[in-house]
């Protein structure tokens, strides 16, 4: 190879003219590559003299070319001294596959021209200039030289420009992922492949896909222009704080620790922080298992666990958050209405006041929400600081004893009253479990930054960081109120500053309101009690503070924060659960408005949700599954990271290393004995509820692939399942059989594959095999794609089946590769399954020679042996065959390189009674249709549906009745029988085949008959022996038939036309000399000697005679089962094995020749 030499000018003008396309445009880009995009998109550049300066080594002056997709045409520089330097600028950089440069030095211009410059790059087999310079159309006359080593994404490597790349990160973003554009790495194909070759055209790898509402919303967010984006303390620690610090802690609180005491108190605390940590634990673990998009909880569960518990969790999640706003906005309400009866002001009555006062906050609330994330976030910092300042303020006055709140029980730090308090003291019924369930909802709320993941600017840091921190936080003020309030003020108090303890008194007061000289031993006497102490008074805290307003104002804080986060993360969740298509019909809240996406609809529903709620105004009932609902998911966060780890997947890698999978676990177990203690019979419900949507998803089976736990540990229990699977010995009570289908194309031979179906699904392995051959070099590539959309056409069908496609050079070498490799340890074939080959006169000898080695090689390999038979044949692949809508197809499609079977590839087992076209093949191919259908259903019946597009062409009437035939067993099957011709015993296989079938729901009705043979003198007692073997094997049968005249000669007419059919077939070595014989048998073994005609004489005449037999007792049966006639390997020709079979098997009901490899799969032992 020499150097390639410059071309003139003139040409080099042109040239850019001609491929101005190749320059920087302003107009979008495609996210990802189109079939009609180029495989690398290039940015033609220049450098200023002074950049070009920077690197002068020799290969800098080599010129080398870019290929594509489309013939890789080479780019041509843009030369001269005046050359702009600003061409292909920065803003466009990094969105191109790589740049091209020449360096436009104006010294240099002059070498850089010259054929004898030296070029370093010419000497390595792997640098671009030496595999594109053939690939260039124009006779690799331009090269133009890679800048690989600034601002590109092709760096140099080991001292030379490769198309080799280097890692990076953009070549593993998803499609439009939001941080960056994805790039494409170079294929395998483009380094591998030969050079005269075209490169492939690559999709993504595997699983890089994005669904199409993911990928919309990606491509929404890779606008970064105004998008409000938070940090971890804005994001996260200031709305798990606020979501946490909930109406509990000022009006509860007080009460808790006079019920239980400070001890059980602490407790209480401790437990419901302990729940919540474990989980904040888990978020954080799944948080950091890779980017999160917005959704939360629905996100974090769905990607996985998967799209089921996703699904359910997402829904009930969302509807818990905004029931949970009028919760909170009812708490907010019966707080100002209280303030108001206590000024007279009630407008109407209590319960209408709250819903005015609820339904006029819940709107200002939405307006809030309205108007933008960014003021919702201001919203939550002012109420984040009037709470924190309630706290203060009652901190504050629990070190300002004052003698006016003495009487009230508040006497300042006490150890008496420490000590009184610090055991528990339940009253009305209460105990410690119905206790915690009244605290625990004061500490949900974990979720409140996690909910708005995707307004996050760095979820993987500001998740595990933000909700820690405000667990941490909010546990401790928690602890601090309830060791305060428990020190400080007495159970119970009459708020009278008379009630004062007289001096000979004093000696028999025991209460720790003694010491300060008060007795409220009447609170124990009174019927009605008193109304004030931490048990009676729920505004103690009030009373304590230094400002008493001040705790009101807490109070409303703490509402209102709650009701504002609920009312953001319940359409943020509900949108990225719409997004996703899990539920169909809620389709049109995934819309978002704005720069940051806004789901206005969302707020709309939620806030109508909302607002019927507050209209009830009665939430004591609702309020336990509200809980329950956040439990649940609770509990499936905790689950996920326990699945996750479990299933060992190797993409489980969360870069938060402070979880465990077996806390997780006891976490999630944690979650739902508190849902059971908070309430019973909501956690019946809510249950009920989240099984009722799981199953409805799991049902519906949405199309995605989230690369789930669950996909993870299936694969795991799979592989350990076969391995064990493999060091057990196979047992006689276990057999199944286990089919190698040869079926071609899976959706060529529904009769075929339906009737194996039937006795295969749920009981037995079935391969689908297909063996293809050609004439040109086999595309390995093509075969694994055609290998996943027949997979994927069989799943959408729901046949239980896995398709195994190989590459051969002839059918006989392809049918060993599947006898020998098809199946994995135990899960292998043990049956061959073939269709008969309806055509084998018309066609080439040889490929009968062919189909009976199958069969013989399959007895080789102890496989059992089955043939399928309808007269009219199996094969409908040529019926849309019509060569307009292939080439319509042909042309639509994206394939580079495909692959046309001939004939005998097409079929392992030709039976159509018309030779295919070469289109036959890929006409019925998935791959030659869109990729799935569009609507999303299974082609359950393809050869049914035409395209609308294609004209309908009718179809000849024996076309027609092979359609027909070939639906007849996706059929029920009606009441009749089976007829079971067991003539020779194959270890039971031939028994066991219908005994399958009939167990099946269509074939149900059908009841089995025997035939058998026997002796005219010994017909009764061969009978009874057959019941008994048949009772013994716990097989129900209608009838048993002897047959005495198995050897009764046939009919002259028929011997006739046996005769008549094989003669083109015969070697007549009679009629020629040895020599002549010899050579002809050599080239054609499968003619048929007079020899060998002769010696099988007796088994000709069976099987014609055996023929007459089915049509006088079986031609009425819905399927004959038949022994399989073998025939001696090395003696019987093919030919005559094949007359064989058809003589024994023509114009008859559908038939199945059976033969077992003789071994026992039957058993009447226990």
């Amino acid at each position: 190879m020499s150097a390639p030499s410059s071309a003139p000018s003139a040409s080099a003008e042109s040239a850019a003219t001609d491929y101005d396309f190749l320059t920087p445009d302003a107009g979008p880009k495609p996210l990802g590559p189109t079939p009609s995009q180029s495989r690398f998109q290039v940015d033609i550049v220049t450098e200023a003299a002074g950049a070009a300066a920077e690197d002068k080594s020799p290969s800098s002056d080599a010129s080398t070319t870019v290929p594509s997709s489309d013939a890789a045409t080479p780019a041509a520089p843009i030369q001269g001294p005046d050359a702009n330097p600003g061409v292909g600028g920065g803003g466009e950089e990094a969105k191109g596959r790589f740049r091209v440069v020449n360096f436009a030095d104006p010294s240099e211009a002059e070498s850089a021209a010259s054929p004898e410059a030296p070029c370093e790059g010419l000497q390595n087999g792997d640098t671009v200039m030496s595999e594109t310079s053939l690939h260039s159309s124009t006779g690799g006359q331009h090269h133009y030289h890679y800048d690989t080593h600034t601002h590109t994404y092709y760096m140099r490597t080991f001292g030379h420009n490769t198309i080799d790349a280097v890692p990076n990160i953009d070549f593993y973003r998803q499609t439009a992922a939001p941080l960056g554009e994805k790039l494409i790495r170079p294929t395998l194909s483009e380094l591998h492949d030969e050079l005269d070759k075209e490169p492939f055209e690559d999709g993504f790898a595997n699983g890089d896909e994005l669904t199409p509402p993911e990928e919309a919303a990606a491509k929404e967010s890779t606008d970064s222009k105004g998008v409000v984006k938070f940090g971890w303390v804005k994001g996260v620690l200031v709305r798990c704080m606020l979501n946490i610090w909930g109406v509990m802690l000022f009006i509860r609180m007080s009460w808790i620790v006079g019920q239980a005491g400070i001890a059980l108190a602490c407790l209480i605390v401790g437990m419901a922080t302990v729940v919540t940590t474990i989980t904040g634990l888990s978020t954080s673990a799944i948080a950091t298992n890779g980017f999160v998009r917005g959704g939360g909880a629905y996100y974090l569960i769905s990607r996985s666990l998967g799209p089921e518990f996703g699904g359910s969790i997402g829904l009930i999640f969302a509807f818990a958050n905004a029931v949970a706003v009028a919760m909170y906005v009812v708490g907010f309400a019966e707080t100002v209405v209280g303030l108001l009866a206590g000024v007279d002001a009630i407008m109407t009555d209590e319960l209408n006041d709250i819903r005015i006062i609820g339904t006029i906050t819940v709107i200002l609330l939405l307006g809030i929400s309205l108007a933008g994330m960014e003021w919702e976030a201001k919203a939550q910092i002012f109420l984040l600081i009037v709470l924190v300042t309630a706290i203060i303020n009652y901190f504050i006055g629990t070190f300002i004893p004052l003698k006016s709140k003495e009487s009230a029980g508040f006497f300042g730090y006490d150890g008496t009253i420490m000590w009184e308090n610090m055991g528990p003291d339940f009253r009305a019924g209460e105990t410690f479990f119905s206790v915690f369930a009244i605290f625990f909802p004061a500490a949900t709320g974990i979720l409140a930054g996690a909910n708005i993941s995707g307004d996050l600017a760095d979820p993987q840091l500001a998740i595990p960081r933000g909700t820690l921190l405000a667990i941490l936080i909010t546990g401790i003020v928690y602890l601090g109120v309830a060791v305060s309030t428990g020190s400080c003020i007495v159970r119970e108090a009459t708020g009278n500053l008379n009630d004062t303890v007289s001096s000979q008194f004093m000696m028999n007061c025991t209460d720790a309101a003694c010491k300060f000289g008060y007795d409220f031993s009447t609170c124990k006497t009174e019927k009605d009690g008193c109304q004030y102490g931490l048990l009676n008074d729920f505004q103690v805290m009030s009373t304590v503070s230094g400002f008493g307003p001040l705790i009101t104002a807490g109070i409303f804080s703490a509402t209102l924060s709650s009701a504002l986060a609920s009312l953001v993360s319940a359409p943020k969740v509900f949108q990225a659960l719409c997004k996703d298509n899990i539920y169909p019909g809620l389709g049109m809240f995934a819309k978002g408005y704005g720069k940051n996406n806004e789901p206005l609809r969302g707020y709309i529903l939620t806030f109508g949700i909302a607002l019927a709620f507050i209209l009830i105004a009665e939430l004591n009932i609702i309020a336990p599954i509200i809980s329950n609902f956040f439990l649940a998911s609770y509990a499936l966060i905790n689950f996920s990271v326990f699945h996750a780890s479990l299933a060992n997947s190797p993409g489980w890698r969360p870069s938060f290393k402070y979880y465990n999978m077996w806390v997780s676990l006891i976490g999630a177990i944690l979650c739902c004995v508190v849902m059971f203690v908070i309430n019973w019979w909501a956690a019946l419900m809510t249950n009920v509820i989240v099984l009722a949507l799981f199953i409805y998803v799991s049902y519906k089976k949405p199309d995605v692939n989230w690369g789930s736990s669950t996909q993870a540990l299936t694969y795991h229990q799979a592989l350990t399942h076969t391995l064990h699977l493999s060091g057990v010995e196979d047992h006689i009570k276990n057999f199944r059989p286990q089919c190698l289908v040869m079926t071609g194309y899976p959706n060529s031979r529904p009769a075929l594959l339906d009737l194996v179906h039937t006795f295969t699904k749920n009981v037995g392995l079935m391969i689908c095999g297909h063996i293809r051959t050609g004439y040109r070099r086999p595309n390995f590539k093509e075969l694994a794609t055609d290998q996943a959309r027949y997979q994927r056409w069989l799943l959408k069908n729901e046949t239980k089946a896995f398709y195994s496609p190989v590459f051969a050079e002839d059918m006989r070498q392809g049918s060993q590769y599947l006898l020998q490799a098809a199946g994995l340890g135990r899960l292998k074939p043990n049956t061959l399954v073939l269709g008969f080959k309806n055509d084998w006169r018309d066609g080439d000898m040889m490929n009968v020679e062919t189909y009976i080695s199958m069969i013989h090689e399959s007895f080789d390999f102890q496989f059992g042996a089955v043939i399928l038979r309808l007269k009219e044949g199996l094969d409908v692949s040529h019926i849309q065959g019509q060569d307009d809508l292939l080439s319509s197809q042909e042309k639509s499609s994206g394939m580079k390189d495909v692959i046309v079977s001939i004939d005998t590839s097409k079929d392992s087992d030709a039976d159509s009674s018309k030779p295919s076209s070469k289109a036959t093949s890929l006409q019925n191919s998935p791959a030659m249709q869109k990729d799935d259908e569009e609507d999303g259903k299974a082609t359950t019946q393809p050869l049914l549906k035409k395209d609308k597009k294609s004209p309908t062409v009718p179809l000849n009437v024996s076309d027609q009745r092979l359609l027909e035939a070939s639906q007849q067993f996706q059929k029920k099957q009606g009441k009749g029988t089976v007829d079971v011709w067991w003539l020779f015993d194959d270890g039971g296989l031939t028994l066991l085949i219908p005994y399958l079938l009939t167990n099946k729901k269509r074939w149900k009705d059908c009841k089995i008959r025997v035939f058998i043979g026997g002796k005219i003198n010994r017909i009764d007692h061969d009978r009874r022996a057959m019941a008994t073997l048949l009772s013994k094997f716990r097989i129900d049968f209608s009838d048993i038939n002897v047959l005495g005249d198995i050897n009764t000669k046939p009919k002259k007419e028929q011997v006739s036309a046996f005769e008549e059919m094989i003669e083109p077939y015969r070697l007549k070595e009679d009629d020629m000399e040895q020599e002549a014989a010899e050579k002809l048998k050599d080239s054609e073994p499968w003619r048929i000697t007079d020899n060998e005609l002769e010696l099988y004489r007796a088994k000709t005449n069976r099987q014609i005679r055996l023929n007459e037999l089915l049509k006088e007792h079986s031609s009425t049966a819905n399927l004959i089962v038949m022994s399989l006639p073998l025939a001696r390997k090395g003696a019987v020709s093919s030919a005559l094995y094949m007359a064989w079979l058809e003589v024994l098997s023509k114009d008859l009901p559908p038939i199945l020749l059976v033969r077992g490899n003789h071994q026992s799969v039957l058993t009447f032992y226990s």
